[in-house]
């Protein structure tokens, strides 16, 4: 589904990105885990259009995007949760989700939102900038699937967030994948991540320094050193 190969990302003259390959399979949650300023937001930036590429080759479905514009990659099915929620305060929970509609031109049901995410449907009429952050980040995450995405980029969903909350909206990612859904998961809490994976990469200073299966990093004894608190 995504491909990336010797993606380059600059700053100005400044490296951001370096030589990052990576695949995205149909139906997989892949976790890209690293230290804050790994480039981990940057790598999402790139993908969605928002950050231009350097260097590198960038194919979804096969066709090149690279030289996409980031609404044209949104109507290909690639929808971005950004990094800090971004809900839009002043506007109740029903009307941020239908905004996400608007995004693709095409929808799923706001039922299948209330269903994933009941406590929405609960406060569907009062403005979204009331709502805990946790609550933020499902309505964040439900305005996106209110577009249908084919290949849903989640950065970094549990910034900010009690470790109770954390585990909540790990729970919903994880039904998020038994439904069927393609994520690829940035964040920086790798311990998580990896654990609701079916792969994972691991970034520092803008490339990728190992990858494998998630369970087979959750046991590397480096990753668990750097990572993992071990």
């Amino acid at each position: 589904m995504l491909e990336v190969r010797a993606l380059g990302s600059r700053y100005g003259r400044i490296p951001a990105l370096a030589d990052v390959a990576l695949d995205v399979h149909a139906g997989e949650l892949v976790a890209i885990v690293g230290a804050n300023g790994a480039g981990k937001t940057t790598l999402m930036r790139t993908l969605s259009g928002v950050q231009p590429m350097s260097a590198g080759t960038l194919r979804f479905d096969g066709q090149d995007i690279g030289a996409e514009t980031p609404r044209r990659r949104v109507q290909r099915g690639i929808i971005q949760v950004p990094e800090g929620r971004q809900v839009f305060g002043d506007l109740n929970v029903e009307d941020n989700l239908l905004l996400g509609a608007f995004a693709r031109g095409k929808a799923a049901t706001i039922d299948t939102i209330w269903d994933l995410f009941p406590v929405l449907r609960d406060k569907r009429a009062e403005p979204a900038g009331t709502l805990s952050g946790g609550q933020q980040q499902m309505l964040a995450i439900g305005r996106a699937l209110m577009a249908d995405p084919r290949l849903l980029l989640l950065d970094e969903p549990s910034m900010g967030l009690a470790p109770r909350l954390v585990a909540e909206i790990f729970g919903h990612i994880r039904a998020l994948k038994t439904r069927g859904t393609t994520i690829l998961l940035v964040d920086q809490n790798a311990r998580a991540a990896l654990a609701v994976a079916d792969r994972g990469y691991v970034m520092e200073t803008g490339r990728i320094v190992a990858e494998g299966r998630a369970a087979d990093l959750l046991r590397d004894p480096q990753v668990q050193q750097a990572y993992l608190g071990h």
